[in-house]
């Protein structure tokens, strides 16, 4: 349906969805405030490329060691400053609300740093000293990347990419041009990587393995350091530690500002000239994506490199400062109308100066200005696949738009899988909600069709010009030994009858624990098992704490740090022993239903993917997600 296939093909990671394989690369805003935060202007900056179409837009150059880790020339974000948070909390809300991924860049300037750290001594500039880090140096910075990951997820964000290039903390670590050490940390390939592999590493176990991290590294220093073999072994080391590797190349602190301007070329390089870099990487890596960066701008290009096999994704930055709708143009057949970059390096000149600022893109830089008054929507013909709460949300606001829509639903009623809770009595406003929305949507000029899957053949007898995926998610069954012998949670919520009297939950998120309150409530004898050691509020705090005190109120103790391995019609066999049942039920999570979507998002010239199908959220993410993608049809 779109000339790029493989550009605009979803890919998932983890749990989470991208829309398509475009990056909106890190540029960090140049008018960051002296208190380490970014005004509207800088959060509308960074919201504009995820109303362009881009799949992921990273918030660059974010502290990872405040003081310490900062570089000497600038003031960046802070993730260590609890204070951030409200205003970093709205900055990844106005990413991920137009369908992107939210991703913060971790820096550490290391031996460039305010306290001039790095892995071993040396001069940095005349008159300034590197100082060599203790092992306890390393230790508690690798724990502070783990921090500032844990807290940027608590903001919102729903990946982090860490600056392992360029000459960043981590490659410091990787370069013979910075490390000569000979303890663990340095001398073989093996342990001058380690640094970085155990950065990845504390940042899944702090966030969680479903939990995207990226790393960008330079695929060589040309003449100043490795080589291209070097950058090949770096990859290697960091393949199944980091799920996608960004191949940038060059080093900052080089002998020479030609090999500096290597990060960033010039109009003086042709097109795509680093791409062969991160394709030779890609050869030898297994499990990790790759990412290619460096002077893109036609989609055509764009499009042979993932067709090829040479990267998985691309990532673009000056690109997207020049035309941030390029996605949207290339996906919606209006590929002649992207501006594309004259790497003249304006932008970049005039952010030292205090401004980013594009010599085509009167926009870039005045967001603020151009976006506060929406242009009116351009009339569209919007299917939206699935009734849940996304989905009428996205049909409802797309018909108060003005568009003509026709939202289908695979089943007899609209409400999704969230309908299993309705006759929950803490639930009932739930229910009331889904009640409203149904009239809403009668109301509304919106053809409504259930029972009926959207189809290739249904796509082509409505050819709509926008479809909206709201298909959902499903129970995630885990991978437990005789897990056959257990009932879903949604199953129980449904007919709760189907519990007998001594009920084991397994999982600890909200769904069991609000379904060993609703059993309790009926009077089951409850037991919740969890692996983790602690309770997961997924994001909501102050509800956990309600949880917590209905708990306390029925006496209900969580087993938590217990790994539940094997399940038989009577009993849950755990790690900390066995648990006898009448009925035993699995809470474990959602799984996207990412292959729903794949089949959905080649039907029709634009489309969105929305709700759980996209990363499985809460009824908020689902609302404000589908109201903004509808929001922004016919105006992006």
């Amino acid at each position: 349906m779109n000339d790029y296939p493989s550009l605009f093909a979803p890919i998932r990671i983890g749990n989470t969805l991208f829309r398509n394989r475009i990056f909106a690369s890190a540029t960090g805003a140049a008018d960051i405030r002296s208190d380490k935060s970014l005004p509207d202007s800088a959060l509308l900056y960074y919201a504009r490329k995820a109303m362009g179409g881009a799949a992921q837009v990273t918030v660059g150059e974010c502290q990872v060691d405040h003081p310490g880790g900062g570089s000497r020339g600038g003031v960046c974000v802070d993730l260590s400053d609890f204070n951030s948070m409200q205003w970093l909390s709205r900055l990844s809300d106005g990413i991920s609300r137009h369908g992107a991924v939210a991703s913060s860049e971790l820096c550490h300037a290391g031996r460039y740093s305010v306290t001039g750290y790095g892995p071993s001594d040396g001069t940095v500039d005349p008159g300034k000293l590197c100082h060599a880090m203790s092992e306890e140096k390393i230790l508690s910075t690798i724990a502070a990347y783990a921090k500032a990951a844990r807290f940027a997820q608590a903001c919102g964000f729903g990946m982090v990419t860490v600056h392992g290039g360029h000459g960043w903390l981590p490659q410091q670590f990787f370069s013979p041009y910075y490390n000569f050490r000979r303890d663990r940390w340095g001398g073989s390939a093996e342990n001058r990587a380690r640094f970085a592999v155990a950065v990845c590493d504390a940042i899944h176990d702090a966030c969680g393995k479903n939990f995207p991290v990226e790393i960008r590294i330079s695929g060589t220093e040309l003449e100043d350091g490795y080589d291209l073999d070097g950058g090949i072994e770096y990859a290697r080391f960091l393949d199944g530690h980091a799920d996608i590797i960004h191949v940038s190349v060059g080093v900052h602190g080089s002998l020479s500002n030609d090999h500096w301007l290597a990060t960033c070329p010039t109009l003086f390089k042709e097109d795509g000239i680093n791409v062969k870099y991160a394709a030779e990487i890609k050869k030898h890596v297994k499990s990790a994506l790759i990412t290619a960066v460096g002077s893109l701008s036609d989609p055509m290009m764009m499009e042979e490199i993932i067709a090829n096999g040479k990267a998985d994704f691309v990532a673009l930055a000056r690109e997207l400062l020049c035309d941030p709708d390029m996605p949207n143009k290339a996906r919606d057949g209006r590929s002649g109308e992207i501006r594309q970059c004259l790497r003249c390096m304006s932008c970049w000149s005039k952010m030292m100066s205090g401004g980013f600022y594009c010599a085509l893109n009167p926009e870039t830089g005045r967001e603020t200005e151009t976006l506060h008054a929406l242009p009116p929507a351009e009339k569209k013909r919007v299917l939206v696949a699935g009734g849940g709460i996304a989905g009428m949300q996205a049909a409802l606001t797309a018909s108060a738009n003005g568009h003509d829509v026709t939202l289908c639903e695979k089943t007899a009623r609209l409400g999704g899988g969230i309908r299993c809770e309705e006759n929950v009595p803490f639930k009932k406003h739930v229910a009331d909600y889904i009640a409203l929305q149904e009239k809403l949507i009668h109301k509304a000029p919106i053809v409504l069709r259930l029972n009926t899957e959207v189809t290739p053949e249904l796509a082509s007898a409505l050819r709509p010009d926008v479809i909206i995926a709201a298909v959902g998610s499903k129970p995630l069954v885990p991978p437990i030994g005789g897990i056959e012998n257990a009932l879903c949670a949604n199953d129980i919520y449904a007919n709760p009858q189907l519990a007998g009297k001594r009920v084991v939950i397994i999982g600890a998120g909200l769904v069991g624990m609000e379904l060993a309150i609703y059993l309790k409530r009926l009077g089951r004898d409850v037991a919740l098992v969890e692996q983790a050691s602690a309770l997961n509020a997924e994001g909501n705090s102050i509800h956990g704490m309600a949880i917590a005190a209905e708990f306390r109120k029925l006496g209900i103790t969580p087993r938590l740090g217990t790994l539940v391995t094997r399940v038989t019609p009577v009993s849950v066999v755990s790690s900390q022993g066995t648990l006898e049942a009448d009925t035993v039920i699995y809470a474990t999570g959602q799984k996207p239903q990412t292959d729903a979507v794949l089949k959905l998002s080649s039907l029709a010239p634009r489309f969105y993917a929305v709700g759980d199908c996209t990363g499985v959220g809460n009824i908020m993410s689902a609302t404000k997600n589908a109201w903004t993608a509808a929001r922004d049809i016919g105006r992006f």
